[in-house]
């Protein structure tokens, strides 16, 4: 099977060849130490080098051109003492959301740099569509404790300013989904709603203020044939059988430490019923294990979650205390039969 060709399959629920691997994307920090212990000159270059079989293309950076160099979001004002507050923290009432103009515009959303980097990605796998995070934009827009405190006493304003960011986000995505076609194969969008003991906020919140806009952005993408990876960091077990009904094929990025996130927990409750990308603890494992300690844990998490998973780490971000070694050591073992 090709990468992309194998990617397809596990997410699909099919019989691949062996598990895909995924790098992630390194912080900015890390990348010109792998590039120098590894001797390339791009980041490219590695990831052909590691066998990654993913490549993450979002269509959010950089595609906002407001001719005045605005920011796509701006959820920050100045008050009349020049201190800065969030825009909507005093609002009580939702007419005021809809008539705020720092709301962004479609029209100023320029597609044609994602686009060539999908049409130029090679036989790869390719994630793309806007990032669409907008739980924590919303969460910008209030304070996030503020925000929490909202859907409780004006659950009507936090609907307007949700709605508001989401169908913005609706709107680009799916002008960007015209102009992609087939050269991308997953919508891949994600909102964080665990910590490392449990959800952010309950599960009756999670369903009122984000279920039904995570459907719709779902709905949009299987629309033009679109396979659905969702990243969610944290416990969010206690919510994974929802995002199944929502149609989510594939969880990223599983994070490992914490509570329910571990692997047979996982396997037990879900395996079979989505797959899985990520999984390869980066709080301890990869930071302080040895090689041979990183192939082990590797080699466990794909006899338990496998065929149907991404082996990559439990968070995409790899930090510069991540030796270089446990990376290749990760990839050399997602790779085995």
């Amino acid at each position: 099977m090709t990468s992309r060709e194998r990617v397809r399959t596990i997410i699909a629920g099919g019989k691949p060849d062996r598990c895909a691997f995924w790098l992630g994307m390194p912080h900015p920090d890390t990348w010109p130490i792998y590039l120098e212990y590894f001797g390339f000159s791009t980041q490219e270059e590695l990831r052909v080098f590691l066998q990654d079989d993913l490549r993450w293309i979002s269509a959010e950076w950089g595609s906002y051109k407001h001719p005045d160099g605005k920011p796509m979001w701006n959820p920050v004002r100045t008050d009349d003492s020049g201190r800065t507050e969030p825009v909507f923290a005093h609002c009580e009432d939702p007419r005021e959301v809809d008539a705020w103009g720092g709301w962004p515009s479609v029209e100023y959303l320029d597609f044609s740099e994602t686009l060539e980097r999908l049409r130029n990605a090679g036989d790869v796998y390719r994630a793309s569509g806007m990032w669409s995070c907008f739980f924590h934009i919303v969460a910008d827009f209030f304070g996030m404790e503020n925000y929490f405190i909202k859907m409780f006493t004006h659950p009507e304003v936090v609907d307007a300013v949700t709605r508001n960011v989401c169908e913005f986000y609706l709107e680009a995505n799916r002008r960007f989904f015209e102009l992609a076609g087939s050269e991308m194969d997953a919508f891949f969008f994600g909102n964080d709603l665990g910590t490392q003991l449990d959800l952010i906020i309950g599960p009756e919140q999670i369903e009122r203020f984000v279920m039904p806009y995570t459907q719709k952005l779902i709905d949009l993408a299987r629309s033009y044939g679109y396979q659905i990876m969702h990243h969610c960091c944290g416990s969010i077990h206690k919510i994974i059988d929802r995002f199944i009904e929502v149609g989510i094929q594939a969880l990223h990025p599983l994070q490992a430490r914490a509570v329910g996130m571990d692997a047979e927990s996982l396997a037990s409750r879900f395996k079979g019923r989505i797959a899985f990308i990520g999984g390869i603890d980066t709080q301890l494992l990869l930071v302080r294990g040895t090689p041979e300690d990183v192939k082990a844990e590797v080699r466990r998490v794909k006899n338990l979650l496998g065929p149907n998973l991404v082996v990559s780490p439990s968070h995409e971000a790899i930090l510069p205390n991540v030796p270089p070694q446990n990376v290749l050591a990760m990839a050399e073992a997602a790779r085995e039969d």
